[in-house]
């Protein structure tokens, strides 16, 4: 069986097709991706069938969707909540744990993790099946946020992050697939945007709830209350959704076919690239324990690309990867989050050091952006129902992110909150389009055997931009502290000590002299602005990658 350029999405009998665009459907019949199963098309009672919330395809396993998606909801609310939790609690952590200049290893060692093992979870329910996978995700990431509560000092709470990320991969990643499993094409747009509800409210809920937790009754409590919260979310999945068993091979048969040396290969290359770019922003660009790490972090993405073009199962296939429609769509992902999380992880830290908020007003800033999140979401996925197209508003959602990023960048922030929350209001706006177009471009240009991998690697795009537009944010912001600082006090010694104290803790502020602590805010403010500098880079750069994504007609 292979893709036909005439076979329309819902009815393989009747209705008329468009001519000369392929829609991701077979002709006849059609295997189901994790099911094992084949069946033949028939529209008869479609219609019914999705408005009672079960899916219309006939091609596709009968599930309850109105049950499942609040089963999994949980577990998407709990992960994309974790994502954005430090962003009000991080300067509060650093100074408690005295590494303020190392908080942004909090976020990077949780997203080192989620990026290797979200495309590794594609292949991973291809070989021992979606839900044990999801089961497994759950209880790693309960395991890794209760150690995250628990930790003693900044190293220890990093693995706890990393073993957090090794949960958090499969949560994103497995709902995903599974859905996409599970509903038709056309309507996928409309069920993702369901998602995307829950999943942005979670990453709006993040920042005022950890704001929250570490202003009143500590930061360690916004992990510790997340394991009880995972325990429910494996128990709703568990009891809800039931997939027949597809392989009935051993578990050691299983095991060998895990692509262990792309994903170690991945990690170790990632891990040196974070690590260079911390050393260059806190020990100078110069000096070898930076040089060393980034000259050897291009070496190992090379080593990983031939690695995964010669294993028999890669987790990051090469025909997946490299293919130009399914590449205009992960580069826009890759470049379009890091530019989103570049502004998101700053922000809060601009009021809390610059301005002197706390952490739960820094939080609350973010609050009237999780209505626009919801609507961009799921208004998209009605536009691509309705009209059955999403490259123009993939563009229009990308373009938004870039309006809102430039009163960012010019520094309104500093003058106004209010045009600060319309700023990020339109990002998120624009983001939540564009993040469901782009899954959905993805989908509809991957082989139906590949669909699994190509929506995980989805993932592992998404999460590199993430590393990297924090990354390079905090590198930019670190480097201008540091030359503002020595520029205004005058003294190379006296901004030198002043500034690794503040990096260490932002309570240090508050105990310097009152002249002293204006032009140390100052240079704060001056500093994040100019981090919002390459974020304005890598939104052009998205716009620029979609571009080149390949429109299919979705036909119904």
């Amino acid at each position: 069986m292979s893709p036909t350029d005439t076979a329309p999405l819902l009815d393989g009998t009747s209705g008329s097709p468009s001519k000369g665009v392929t829609n991701g459907t077979f002709t006849g019949s059609s295997h189901n991706a994790g099911t094992g199963t084949t069946s033949t098309g028939n529209s008869s009672s479609q219609v019914e069938a999705v408005s009672n919330g079960v899916s219309g395809d006939p091609t596709k396993p009968r599930m309850k969707m109105t049950a499942l998606i609040p089963a999994m909801a949980i577990g998407i609310f709990l992960v994309a909540l974790d994502q954005t939790l430090t962003i009000a609690t991080y300067g509060k952590i650093g100074s408690e744990l005295q590494a303020l200049s190392s908080t942004s290893w909090i976020a990077t060692s949780y997203f080192l993790t989620l990026t290797t093992f979200q495309p590794l979870y594609g292949r991973l329910s291809d070989i021992f099946g979606r839900k044990p996978c999801l089961l497994f995700a759950y209880a790693v990431f309960g395991l890794g946020c209760l150690g995250c509560g628990l930790a003693r000092n900044i190293f220890e709470l990093c693995i706890a992050r990393a073993v957090a990320g090794v949960g958090g991969g499969g949560m994103n990643a497995l709902v995903s697939i599974l859905v996409t499993d599970l509903v038709s094409l056309r309507d996928r747009g409309v069920w993702q945007g369901y998602i995307n509800i829950v999943f942005a409210a979670g990453m709006s809920a993040g920042a005022p709830v950890g704001g929250l937790f570490a202003d009143n009754i500590g930061w360690r409590w916004a992990f510790i209350v997340q394991c009880p919260i995972a325990i429910l979310a494996f128990l709703s999945v568990y009891l809800v959704l039931d997939l027949p068993q597809t392989d009935h091979s051993h578990f050691s048969t299983k095991f060998l076919r895990i692509d262990f040396i792309g994903a170690f290969t991945l990690v170790s290359a990632v891990f040196l690239l974070l690590f260079g770019l911390d050393n260059g922003s806190n020990k100078g660009w110069s000096k070898k324990i930076t040089v060393v790490p980034l000259t050897l972090a291009p070496v190992l993405f090379t080593i990983f690309v031939l690695v995964e073009a010669k294993v028999t199962e890669p987790f990051a296939p090469g025909h997946v990867i490299f293919d130009p429609p399914l590449l205009a769509a992960y580069g826009a992902n890759f470049f379009g989050v890091a530019g989103q999380m570049g502004i998101l992880f700053f922000v809060a830290l601009f009021f809390q050091a610059a301005l002197g908020m706390s952490a739960t007003l820094s939080g609350l800033v973010f609050m009237p952006s999780t209505f626009f999140a919801l609507s961009g979401s799921l208004g998209g996925g009605f536009v691509m129902r309705r009209t059955g197209r999403y490259y123009w508003l993939t563009l229009t959602g990308y373009s938004l992110l870039l309006l809102g990023s430039i009163p960012m960048v010019l520094g309104a922030g500093e003058q106004s909150a209010t045009i600060t929350g319309i700023g990020l209001s339109v990002i998120t706006f624009g983001s939540s389009i564009s993040i469901t177009t782009t899954l959905i471009a993805i989908i509809a240009n991957a082989t139906p055997e590949d669909a699994a991998i190509a929506i995980a690697c989805s993932y592992l795009f998404r999460s590199l931009g993430t590393i990297i537009g924090i990354s390079i944010s905090t590198a930019t912001l670190q480097q201008m502290l540091r030359v503002n600082l020595a520029e205004e006090l005058g003294s190379a010694d006296r901004a030198k000590a002043i500034e690794e104290q503040v990096r260490l803790s932002l309570d240090y502020i508050r105990r310097l002299d009152p002249d002293i602590s204006i032009i140390v805010r100052k240079c704060y403010a001056i500093a994040t602005q100019w981090a919002f500098v390459p974020v304005a880079i890598f939104v052009v750069l998205a716009i620029t990658s979609s571009l080149f994504i390949k429109e299919k007609k979705l036909d119904r």
